[in-house]
């Protein structure tokens, strides 16, 4: 019965890449990464300070 091995193998792990290494095009991303997300900050913030887009939807006159 020792022959004879049941279940899945694992995949063998690959060694983890260390930090401070870095691609030119990972660096572009970051960057790209960091612009996009200053962008959508200030367009929140910009946002923020304006009233309401749809003001109270369906009118109803005082009549009966």
């Amino acid at each position: 019965m020792s022959g004879r091995q049941g279940g899945k193998k694992k995949p063998l792990k690959q060694p983890k890449k260390a930090q401070g290494e870095m691609d030119d095009d990972e660096k572009a991303f970051k960057q790209k990464q960091k612009e996009e997300a200053k962008k959508l900050a200030e367009m929140k913030a910009k946002a923020g300070k304006k009233g309401p887009l749809a003001q109270g939807g369906i009118k109803k006159s005082g009549k009966k």
